[in-house]
């Protein structure tokens, strides 16, 4: 048969077959539904009928001219149900089969590709801020924490069995009181040691009316590691209260490699 397009190198054809449990009489179900009695071919004790002269076929009811007995042997072959393709058998296709870019994600099924989790997100608490001293910020209200790793009452992310990686971190507040020249300081810890120096992720900022201050970053991190983040303000003796309304968050996630 003539067609538009490269000829396939190999085909594969297969008809589907149903055998019948005879009995006296000429009304049978078939397994596959089908047009007419054209597309089907019948066999009863070896011998093929001829269609609407010794059977008639439509959907899935198969009817007869003549009744069978419980002894006679009776099937049918599909010819509607036959199939040609060029589909490889299974099994048979490799990456160097496959072209470069050519599968999208929709032909994925959900949890094949990687997440960016562990992944934790947590609000500030207002607290205060004893001048030049290092004090924990308290991120005590949970948002979000996919595998269990972050601690309210520690504010503390520890990585969890199977979170080791490189991880994206974040966190910010906003002072509360003070004065416009008030100089603020934020930084990560792990494992209970600054990174500041380290891996420089931190920030700082002044006129505390308007600013955030925050620090991001990336850093390395094991299971069984610990991040917190810390505070100080350093320019007037005093304590100032940080986490205005609530602005403040620490959140972290897992980087997909």
């Amino acid at each position: 048969m003539p067609f538009i397009g490269n000829q396939p190198a190999l085909s594969y054809t297969s008809f589907v077959k149903q055998d019948f449990t005879t009995s006296a009489t000429t009304s049978y179900t078939l397994d596959q539904p089908v047009a007419n009695e054209n597309e089907l071919a019948l066999f009863i004790n070896f011998v093929r009928q001829e269609p609407t002269t010794a059977y008639t076929a439509s959907g899935t009811s198969l009817t007869l001219t003549s009744a069978t007995s419980a002894s006679d042997d009776m099937y049918c072959v599909f010819l509607g149900k036959a199939v040609q393709t060029v589909n490889p058998p299974s099994g048979s296709v490799g990456t160097a089969q496959i072209a470069d870019l050519a599968v999208t994600s929709g032909k994925l099924a959900s949890g094949v590709l990687p997440t960016n989790t562990p992944y934790f997100k947590a609000g500030i608490v207002e607290m205060s801020l004893a001048y030049n001293t290092y004090t924990k910020v308290t991120y005590g209200t949970e948002i979000t924490d996919t595998d269990g790793g972050y601690n309210t009452s520690t504010s503390r992310f520890t990585v969890p069995s199977g979170g080791a990686g490189n991880y994206f971190i974040g966190a910010f507040y906003r002072p509360a009181t003070g004065t416009d020249s008030q100089s603020y300081e934020i930084l990560l810890y792990k494992n209970g040691s600054s990174l500041n120096n380290s891996e420089d992720i931190q920030g700082g900022s002044v006129n505390q009316s308007y600013n955030i201050i925050s620090m991001f970053g990336v850093t390395s991190l094991a299971v069984g590691d610990y991040i917190e983040v810390y505070a100080r303000q350093a320019s007037t003796s005093g304590s100032f209260n940080i986490g205005y309304s609530n602005e403040g968050r620490f959140f972290g996630y897992k980087i997909i490699e």
